[in-house]
């Protein structure tokens, strides 16, 4: 880490949350998706830092090495109210949103449910409408309902070769083999982990991205949709809707990507956030 740039924690009502914080200026608040946590950032923090406060913490969405309280409410709206109480306590105002993959979902239902602390909102691939879950994951939640669901959905994950595969199309740089490790490894070791992703696997469902887009129709929060097309888990035509619907949204397409751009070019999207942020 550089100078500057610390990784803290911080004490919610709902538990604690780890989190990396690099730099000074205007905030710009970093929200993953399911089963990874704030590393996914790392490479767009790095490029941002220099001009913005960048905060990318671990949520609990299933990779976090920290278990929420036995009682955390970690359905779509649960988590987005843990983001707006991270929001405030930090006491950050007129904040940058990017979110990802289902933290894109989590970052819609948090600016139309908690919109006080927030300026602008970026999404790359990710949740919208009625796709959430995407694709062959909506069997997930039913699933994870069941007696003994969860040891069925998290049993494959237990062979790395099988995680690897299962993250292979979400990168197309690839991912390092150590870094999907660490990311399986707390729910398998840790049974309060495993409850809380247990909690954010059945708490997926499509009302409320579909409310989310609703309540963003004809709203003047502006919205940057950083897409790369080509996604068979999160099309650009959902972006396309969402950006026709919303009153004040624009997308850019980032080729020679996949649903993780933050790691297949966090140049270019750390380049179209600061340019969206409004500092050079």
């Amino acid at each position: 880490m550089s100078n500057g740039d610390q990784r803290k924690e911080i004490r919610l009502d709902a538990g604690t949350i780890r989190y990396r914080e690099a730099g000074e200026g205007p905030p710009i608040v970093f929200v993953h998706g399911y089963l990874v946590d704030g590393r996914l950032w790392d490479g767009v923090v790095d490029r941002l830092a220099d001009r913005f406060r960048c905060i990318a913490p671990d949520w609990p969405i299933g990779a976090q090495r920290v278990p929420m309280n036995p009682s955390a409410d970690l359905s779509p709206p649960g988590v987005a109210a843990i983001i707006a109480d991270f929001l405030a306590r930090l006491d950050l105002e007129r904040v940058t949103i990017v979110g990802n993959d289902s933290g894109g979902a989590m970052s819609q239902v948090l600016v139309t449910r908690h919109p006080e602390r927030i300026a602008r909102l970026v999404l790359t691939n990710c949740d919208t409408h009625e796709n959430f879950p995407p694709g062959i994951f909506k069997t997930m939640p039913p699933l994870a309902k069941l007696p003994g669901g969860m040891t069925l959905l998290s049993a494959p994950f237990r062979i790395g070769a099988v995680a690897r595969r299962a993250f292979r199309p979400f990168a197309k740089t690839g991912i390092p083999d150590e870094l999907i490790a660490s990311w399986m490894e707390p729910a398998r070791s840790d049974r309060g982990v495993m409850r809380d992703l247990k909690k954010v696997t059945v708490g997926m469902h499509r009302r409320y991205t579909l409310e989310a887009a609703a309540k963003l129709r004809g709203s003047d929060l502006p919205i940057l949709l950083t897409w790369a097309p080509g996604d068979k888990y999160f099309p650009i035509s959902y972006a396309e809707r969402l950006a026709s619907e919303a009153g004040n949204a624009r997308i850019v397409q980032i080729l020679d990507s996949s649903t993780f751009i933050s790691l297949d070019q966090p140049q270019r999207l750390a380049d179209e956030i600061a340019q969206f942020a409004g500092t050079p």
